[in-house]
């Protein structure tokens, strides 16, 4: 059995038991109430940990209120483009996962987790999430900027790799005159750090542009080369692990506070046994996603330690400026480079 299947909750599980509690599940969904939540990517539990996460806090919140809450999934971007859904989910009962180009135009503050080689590895970043004095004030800044709620960190895939159509990339020297597709203007910084330059592109429209030559690569973990196809209109990857791929589930405050102490307590829980399960998943699948798109003919390529650094040496301290020329007050900086446990 695969395993993401073994991992995610079965229909099964919420199916009443008998048909004396039929009865009892049709009085509750009629009392219900239906939260919507929306996100990128396909419902494909497979090639999309965001929606094994959905699927999996969808079935989580039903069990643990016995049906009196019930999330209605919108995946694919059926709601809209990130800062659209974010729009609805600070002003409507509703709850988004949203990337950072969904949470940055609101809370810039957000770019700073996104440090270029911050974390080592997957318990590094996890930790970071789990335990960090920057994660605690970024979540009560942006409830006082907002009046929305970060309920959680969503791994959304690993690390990012980057990829393109025109020549292996082992350093940076190999960026030199590339165009690439950025997620937001941190991933623009970065690129015009190595030599090549980026332009803010849609996921909806990452493969046509690819296709067309609107752009020669982009970034991002295998879990979205996969999802997205794109191991047919690029053929070179580079595990340079530069990023830890990551979106955040944002809550409306009207929502939560329409819930019951019981309610709330409840779906806090799905969330975090949700998440629990898209880490182990996200992380068993790595190396076998990697090997997928080898076999679809993708050139892959891992940096050695001394090529890693080349990309640190550059990659770090141009991100770092840039964050400073975009206001970002140093005391979120400090404040991450503490929690990571890294200097400067």
């Amino acid at each position: 059995m695969n395993m993401l299947n073994k991992l995610a909750l079965t229909k099964s599980m919420l199916k009443p038991l008998a048909t004396g509690l039929a009865l009892t599940a049709l009085s509750a969904s009629i009392h219900a109430q239906t939260i919507n939540l929306s996100y990128n990517g396909a419902p494909d539990a497979d090639k999309n940990a965001v929606h094994l996460f959905a699927s999996n806090l969808q079935q989580l919140v039903a069990k643990k209120t016995d049906g009196e809450l019930e999330l209605k999934l919108y995946p694919n971007s059926m709601l809209g483009e990130e800062e659209e859904r974010m729009e609805q989910v600070l002003n409507t009962p509703s709850l988004n996962i949203a990337s950072f180009g969904g949470v940055s135009p609101l809370f810039p503050e957000i770019f700073v987790s996104s440090i270029p080689f911050l974390f080592s590895d997957f318990d590094h970043a996890r930790q970071f999430f789990d335990e960090g004095q920057y994660w605690q004030e970024a979540k009560e800044a942006f409830y006082e900027r907002t009046g929305g709620h970060l309920l959680a960190v969503v791994e959304e895939g690993g690390f990012l790799a980057f990829t393109n159509n025109e020549r292996p990339i082992k350093s940076p020297k190999d960026f030199d005159g590339l165009r690439f597709r950025a997620m937001d203007k941190s991933q623009v910084a970065l690129y015009e750090a190595f030599g090549a330059s980026g332009t803010p592109i849609p996921w909806t429209e990452v493969y046509l542009s690819l296709k067309t030559g609107v752009a020669d690569g982009q970034m991002n973990p295998p879990m979205y080369i996969i999802l997205g196809s794109l191991f047919e209109v690029q053929k070179y990857a580079t595990l340079a692990n530069v990023q830890y791929s990551d979106q955040f589930l944002v809550a409306n405050d009207e929502l939560l506070k329409s819930l019951s102490d019981s309610e709330r307590e409840a779906l806090e829980e799905a969330v975090k046994e949700a998440n629990d399960i898209n880490r182990k998943a996200v992380q068993s699948q790595v190396e076998e996603r990697i090997a997928f798109l080898e076999e679809k003919g993708m050139d892959v390529y891992r940096p050695t330690a001394s090529e890693l650094q080349q990309f640190q040496e550059i990659g770090q301290p141009s991100y770092l400026k840039w964050l400073q020329e975009e206001g970002i007050d140093q005391k979120w900086i400090d404040l991450a480079f503490k929690d990571a446990g890294v200097q400067k």
